[in-house]
């Protein structure tokens, strides 16, 4: 009998791995980007796909919206892996009815963010269909002389940090406005400071799991305290009630870094971090399995990974 696969988006990529050959050269599935080896230099690659109805709503956020969005989502994997990014390809579904319009204002949001980022868009794919937009770019770029950072590389005593304020980037579009932490990553990474590292797409209590479940099974010890909240979150928590904390833990789509780095550089990479970079220590690994959120008080409760799910989250983003 076949093998059932597990339920919910993250599941389905794990069963997808364990029925994908590795590669005998570079890093498959289970980072922002697979690693590619050619000719011994490191490739980066990743790919998002996004549709109408799911993460943006083209006729209320335009097709200039969308294709930043699409196009910084990529260099947000990116720059989770210490990387810096080249060329890009780019496929679209375009509603037949505005494919001409649409198009225009998506390859102005799409050049718009490439050419901030140094970014080539060397090719893709156009069609048109009586569905919805859909849009899936592949960003092609390399790794520096250190290496990629992986999700898999987090140690027990690390300290756990972010690099900016989380929450809310959905109550005023912020989702769509992604500021990929491309120079930022860079500038972590040639100080010595990351041992794990990977984006914040779908919330701090999911992406910081997947970096303790590509470590081994590591835990980790949030102090709520710590966390950084954004003031869209916090408005949010104003109009449904949920707490603002809630919010910053489960969000998604701030795009923010979240990094380990070792215990003994933390107190001087927190005290005087590299030139341009904001940083936030949340937390530490700790080697009991599980995410755990400590208040001021000292106590510990059991923290869920709420973080968003494609096969459980709401119709759009």
């Amino acid at each position: 009998m076949s093998e059932p696969i597990p339920p919910g988006e993250f599941g389905l990529i794990d069963w997808i791995r364990r029925h994908t050959p590795s590669p005998t050269r570079g890093v498959g599935i289970g980072d922002d980007c697979a690693v590619v080896e050619f000719d011994g230099a490191a490739t980066l690659v990743t790919v998002d796909m996004l549709m109408d109805g799911r993460h943006f709503r083209l006729a209320e956020d335009g097709p200039e919206a969308v294709g930043r969005k699409a196009m910084g989502v990529n260099l947000s994997d990116v720059a989770a892996m210490a990387g810096v990014p080249r060329f890009a390809v780019v496929a679209v579904a375009l509603p037949r009815g505005s494919a001409a319009e649409v198009a225009r204002g998506l390859h102005e949001g799409l050049r718009e963010t490439a050419d901030r980022f140094g970014v080539a868009l060397v090719g893709g794919d156009t069609n048109a269909w009586d569905g919805p937009l859909v849009v899936s770019v592949t960003l092609m770029g390399v790794a520096t002389a250190r290496g990629p950072r992986r999700r898999s590389e987090a140690r027990v005593g690390d300290a756990v940090f972010v690099t900016g304020p989380l929450g809310g980037s959905l109550f005023r579009g912020r989702h769509l406005r992604p500021e990929p932490r491309v120079a930022e990553a860079l500038a972590l990474d040639e100080a010595g400071a990351v041992r794990a590292m990977i984006d914040l797409s779908d919330g701090l209590s999911s992406d910081l799991g997947h970096i303790l479940q590509e470590s081994g099974g590591l835990g980790a010890v949030i102090d709520a305290d710590a966390v950084p909240i954004h003031p869209d979150a916090i408005d949010h928590a104003r109009a449904d009630g949920v707490p603002p904390l809630d919010h910053a833990l489960n969000d998604g789509e701030d795009f923010e870094l979240c990094f380990t780095a070792p215990a003994d550089a933390a107190d001087s990479l927190a005290a005087s971090p590299p030139e341009g970079v904001r940083l936030h220590r949340v937390g530490t690994i700790v080697e009991a399995p599980g995410l755990r959120l400590r208040s001021a008080d000292g106590r510990l409760t059991p923290l869920e990974s709420r973080g968003f799910d494609h096969m459980r989250g709401p119709s759009a983003r």
